[in-house]
């Protein structure tokens, strides 16, 4: 293979920019090796077979995933995903920035990931619900409210949670709704979950905003991935004043400078399953995250922007709706330019600050209005966002290593105040 194929092929590995980013932010904090071999390996990697009988009467064996990176801090928090290139160094990868997310935003969970070799497009949904019960019940022996809580991810949602909690249910002989979050409101879910991390990224932005004291009513917005999140993003800035002009998805890209209609968007987006063909737009004849633009939200999936087209990106802000869209060579090129980047494990933390409080409410059998729910969500991620750029102005550092030292930080307190059980 070619130096510079072999070199992006680096670059592209997820859980080699996980530790990249973990390492950077540890060598500021200086800590021990061997404590840093601690936080930084994954606690428990699983790996199952799940036959699933097919709707054509034939056996097909599909491989799943499940990694706990970290329980130090409370149970292992993080979403499943269905998709036909998962692989474990995703899954690895991305169960621990699931434990940095949930310290940064600060709450009392570790971090998990799961996944499945598959490709939900193709499949009926009497194939999907056998395929998630039979996951279900090969890890129900690690799930549980007090020891790993999945979430929807990539290709998952409500109904994929339900089955999850009524086959662990089936096995445990009683109705647990603790044992997941992102359920239905009918059984256990929570008012404002579907939008919290869409709502999540816009309290960043708007922080953002004020700190670069750039106005974002106003502002041009590009969305990558105009799915769950990218679109309540762009709705929810759309409703601040700020201007959409670029989104894409599976299906294409589309633009217009003068702004996008995105209640019509999202309508046409129902009705014809990705933004191809909105006739209030053009075709995009570039990349989107090259698109000009002052607010970039790349919310589709990682490696988007990479050491090949970092220099090209004009947005001023980048805020990361997806879980490792910016490579750490990407980073670098973006810092230099000048380019204000809030880095996933804070961005887009506002899905999982109320799967926490889903969580809460099950365990209590009381639960919030929205009102109180996104109030809650506002609070904890304000928070958090001044706790990471106060951190970033104190060291000098851009705001992805600034919220890698804060969450270390904590994780590494509670470490230290437990011991290591030998």
């Amino acid at each position: 293979m070619p130096a510079e194929g072999a070199n992006l092929q680096k670059e592209l590995n997820p859980l080699a920019n996980a530790e990249r980013q973990f390492d950077e932010a540890a060598d500021r904090l200086n800590l021990p090796a061997g404590l840093r071999e601690v936080i930084k390996r994954p606690r428990r990697v699983t790996i199952v077979s799940l036959p699933v009988a097919m709707d054509d009467g034939l056996l097909k064996v599909f491989t799943g995933y499940r990694v706990q990176h970290s329980i130090v801090r409370g149970p292992a928090k993080g979403g499943i995903r269905y998709h036909p290139d998962v692989t474990r160094e995703e899954v690895e990868a991305l169960a621990a920035w699931m434990t940095w997310k949930c310290a940064v935003v600060n709450i009392p969970f570790g971090g998990g990931k799961g996944g499945i070799v598959c490709d939900p497009s193709k499949m009926s949904k009497g194939e999907l619900e056998r395929l998630t019960r039979r996951y279900a019940a090969d890890l129900s022996d690690l799930f549980g409210p007090e020891s790993d809580v999945p979430a929807p991810d990539v290709n998952t949602n409500e109904q994929v949670m339900a089955w999850i909690m009524d086959t662990y249910s089936m096995h445990e002989r009683r109705t647990e709704y603790a044992v997941v979050t992102g359920k239905p409101l009918e059984v256990g879910g929570s008012a404002g979950r579907r939008e919290a991390t869409g709502r999540g990224v816009l309290f960043c932005v708007r922080e953002a905003c004020e700190h670069l004291r750039l106005p974002l009513s106003g502002a041009r917005v590009a969305v990558q991935g105009f799915g769950n999140v990218g679109s309540v993003s762009a709705a929810l800035m759309a409703r601040e004043g700020a201007k959409l002009v670029a989104a894409s998805d599976i299906t294409g890209g589309i633009h217009n400078p003068a702004g996008l209609d995105v209640g019509e968007l999202l309508l046409w987006v129902a009705d014809h399953r990705g933004v191809k063909g909105f006739p209030g737009g053009q075709p995009l004849t570039t990349p989107i995250v090259e698109h000009d633009c002052d607010i970039l939200v790349p919310a589709a999936l990682e490696n988007q922007i990479t050491h090949e087209n970092a220099a090209r990106i004009r947005a001023r802000i980048v805020a990361e709706g997806a879980n490792g869209p910016t490579t750490p060579d990407a980073d670098r090129i973006l810092s230099d330019k000048g380019v204000f980047v809030i880095p996933d494990i804070l961005c887009n933390s506002g899905g999982v600050t109320v799967s926490y409080f889903e969580w809460v409410q099950n365990r209590m059998g009381f639960y919030w209005p929205e009102k109180e729910v996104n109030g809650r969500l506002e609070h904890a991620m304000v928070e958090a966002f001044r706790g990471v750029l106060s951190k970033a102005i104190e060291h000098k550092v851009n705001m992805r290593v600034a919220a890698f030292m804060v969450a270390i930080e904590r994780v590494v307190k509670v470490i230290m105040l437990r011991g290591v059980y030998a």
